[in-house]
C-alpha cells in the first residue's frame, strides 16, 4: 500500500508529520541533518513543505527505520539516489497471503509423504 500524498502545493509541518508517520520534532531534526530536506519558510517563518520534500522525508524514514542506516549512512545514501533500494511496506494482507501459501505447501508436502 503506497502512501497517498494529497494534491496540494504546500503542506504545514503537522500535515507532513502525519503523512510520513513521525513527530514534528523528528522532521525538524532531519532538516538539520539532511541538506536536501529544506522546506521553504512563509513570511511568518512557518515551514511549508512541497511534495518533493515529503518524498525526501519518506525516503529518509525508509533508510533509517526500515533499512537500518544510521543518520550518517542515510546521508551517504542520499548522495547516490540511483543506488537506493526502497522496500515496499509490508501489509497485513501480504503477510496473510504468504502464510496461506506456506500452509498450502506444507499440506502438499504432507500429502506427498503419505
Amino acid at each position: 500500500m503506497a502512501i497517498q500524498i494529497p494534491e496540494k502545493i504546500y503542506f504545514k509541518i503537522g500535515e507532513v508529520a502525519e503523512i510520513v508517520g513521525v513527530k514534528t520534532h523528528v522532521l525538524r531534526y532531519w532538516e538539520s541533518e539532511f541538506n536536501s530536506l529544506r522546506p521553504v519558510k512563509s513570511r511568518t517563518n512557518q515551514r511549508l513543505y512541497r511534495r518533493e520534500d515529503i518524498e525526501k522525508a519518506l525516503l529518509i524514514k525508509s533508510l533509517l527505520y526500515q533499512q537500518g542506516f544510521t543518520v550518517t549512512g542515510a546521508r551517504q545514501q542520499m548522495k547516490n539516489p540511483q543506488k537506493i533500494k526502497i522496500d515496499p511496506p509490508v501489509t497485513l494482507d501480504a503477510i496473510i497471503d504468504r502464510l496461506a501459501c506456506l500452509r498450502d505447501a506444507l499440506h502438499r508436502a504432507e500429502d506427498d509423504h503419505s
